[in-house]
């Protein structure tokens, strides 16, 4: 499991600073740490998703994994929101 810790009001994991975080109803989390690059996505639906953002960072979800994810389709789940930037530092799910 990774390792969540406080240093001066920002949340770091595994040592990386955690820039902006999102969760859902259904426990998961999304933690970048890095910002990968802005694209055009193509979704599966065929539509597009123009100036995504691909950000590079932590998703606990079923499992713990670090790995790119896009802010574009995240946006586009309903029951996933943005972390604010206040309760950041004591998000997600700690050992």
């Amino acid at each position: 499991m990774a390792k969540f810790t406080n240093e001066n009001g920002k949340l770091l994991v595994d040592g990386h600073e955690v820039i902006k975080g999102w969760e859902s109803y259904s426990g998961w989390y999304w933690f970048a740490t890095e910002k990968v690059q802005t694209q055009d996505s193509a979704m599966g639906d065929g539509s597009v998703i123009h100036g995504d953002t691909i950000w590079y960072g932590l998703v606990q979800g079923f499992e713990e994994e670090w790995g790119d994810f896009s802010e574009g389709e995240l946006k586009r789940i309903k029951s996933v929101w943005p972390i604010k930037e206040i309760d950041l530092p004591y998000a997600g799910r700690r050992a």
